[in-house]
């Protein structure tokens, strides 16, 4: 069916709750003109209007410019429950839990390291375990394994991979309080035995950038950034842990619904009440999985340095290199949030969207208080990544959210076919200037940047919207890929 769309102004648009039998509030849809030609080529606006039948569902369902057609609920999605009356849904979450991404800065700037690139790339790419089914360079035993569970970046950093300082940069201070191991089934156990440490394939990457332009200059000196500057762009998440903690979850949740009588669009949204067993069982294990990912990106932080000290013969501490900031594009968090003048907890689900909390909130950093929070939006392997901070007004409109990346625009068998032929690696050297290297022969064929919308576009919009604020572009020029 042809789902009728208001335009509320230039960057927003509506799904009336008439639009669809069973629509208990509206969807609104971030995106101008050209993101909104692209979003109708796929079936997510028809995700975002099943969303918002989701009992107990606040306000709207809102998709960030950046939305693609996902499991249940579209990637860039965010949806928040009332915990009385509201449900869980795994699918508002997503398969890799917490996928998310860290920034680190170095002192290093673009002259002193481009003569170095691939030799330094080389390395990343052979200390950072890459590729599908990877193993780490950690190896967990069955006394010791539900420690990251629990613990998250501070189990790594406990173990000496990492500084104090690395965790209160990180959201949530990278441990998400009530994980539940015993949530967790063997196999998922089994699966994360050995991946702790390990990059993983698909869009998970870790990119060498540099500072191409600042566009708030006092936000910038806050965050460490300068024109020129080196960074290093982190993405991966839970990996195979957190894929078969989703997979167990949603056959339970497949039950759940026919048991409390939920009546959903779409099978893919499998959810239970908020207060059932099976709720509080999906999110004891999804906070461990959440907290896997933390442990993972320390790790890959800890080795990442070692690589630089080894090309640059200094020190990490030497070099600058610290972390500017770590979000979660893929999580469930209970916060709270004014809802018609009043204050509530909500279970907000933000799949493939990242938390934009305003300046002033008690939840950040004191360091980044007076600008807000660090949001990290991962572009393609060609053109950009930006660095923006949260605002009051992401706060009033979308629960203290904004996008996450760039969002795809080919599936990834259409990324390959339209490679056929070509060699991608030699098109991003010669056209972009971009070293990669990559485990698997058809990763960079998946991700190329022309199977991703422009995230220019993308993040012009949050910040023309309000619902988050430009601070900085960065160039991409070396990246490894699973």
């Amino acid at each position: 069916m042809t789902l009728p769309i208001e335009r509320i102004d230039e960057y927003r648009w509506r799904i009336p709750p008439e639009a669809k039998p069973g629509m208990r509030v509206p969807a609104i849809i971030f995106a101008d003109d050209k993101l909104m030609e692209q979003i109708r080529h796929d079936l997510s606006l028809e995700q975002a209007a099943n969303s918002a039948m989701l009992p107990g569902i606040v306000r709207a369902a809102y998709a960030m410019p950046d939305i693609h057609q996902g499991y249940g609920l579209p990637i860039g999605a965010v949806v928040a429950t009332d915990p009385e009356t509201g449900v869980v849904t795994p699918g508002g979450v997503g398969y890799d839990i917490n996928c998310g991404v860290r920034l680190l800065r170095t002192d290093l700037t673009k002259t002193e390291v481009l003569p170095r690139l691939k030799e330094l790339v080389n390395l990343l790419f052979a200390e950072v375990p890459t590729g599908v089914g990877s193993h780490g360079k950690v190896r967990l035993t069955r006394e010791n394994q539900t420690q990251p569970l629990t613990d998250g970046a501070r189990w790594a950093v406990s173990q000496g991979m990492g500084e104090p300082e690395d965790l209160t940069h990180t959201e949530a201070s990278g441990c998400i309080p009530g994980a539940d191991p015993d949530a967790v089934s063997h196999k998922a156990h089994e699966r994360g035995r050995d991946q702790l440490g390990t990059l993983g394939s698909g869009n998970h990457f870790l990119e060498v950038q540099t500072v191409e332009r600042i566009y708030d200059e006092q936000a910038a000196n806050v965050l460490g950034l300068f024109p020129g500057q080196v960074t290093v762009l982190l993405h991966t998440g839970s990996r195979g842990f957190g894929h078969q903690v989703c997979t167990d979850h949603l056959a339970v949740m497949e039950r759940a619904v026919k048991k409390y009588g939920i009546q959903l669009p779409d099978r893919q949204l499998a959810c239970a009440p908020v207060n059932s067993g099976e709720a509080k069982a999906y999110l004891g294990a999804m906070r461990a999985a959440a907290n896997y990912a933390w442990a993972n990106r320390q790790c890959l932080t800890h080795w990442t340095r070692e690589a630089f000290q080894r090309i640059f013969k200094k020190s990490p501490r030497d070099l600058g290199m610290s972390v500017v900031y770590d979000v979660a594009h893929n999580i469930a968090k209970v916060e709270e949030h004014e809802v018609d003048g009043r204050k509530m907890q909500l279970v907000v689900h933000r799949k493939g969207a990242t938390r934009a909390f305003p300046p002033g909130h008690p939840e950040l950093p004191e360091r980044y208080r007076s600008i807000g929070q660090p949001v990290l939006v991962p572009g393609d392997m060609g053109r950009a990544s930006f660095v923006l901070v949260g605002t009051q007004g992401a706060m009033l409109e979308t629960f203290g959210s904004t996008c996450h990346g760039a969002g795809r625009l080919l599936s990834r068998a259409a990324a390959i076919k339209a490679a056929r032929g070509r060699s991608i690696e030699r098109e991003l050297e010669d056209t972009y200037g971009v070293y990669v290297r990559a485990t698997g022969r058809d990763s960079v064929k998946e991700e190329m940047p022309e199977a991703y919308k422009n995230v220019q576009d993308v993040v012009t919009v949050c910040h023309n919207a309000g619902i988050s604020k430009m601070v900085a572009k960065l160039k991409p020029v070396g990246c490894i890929k699973g």
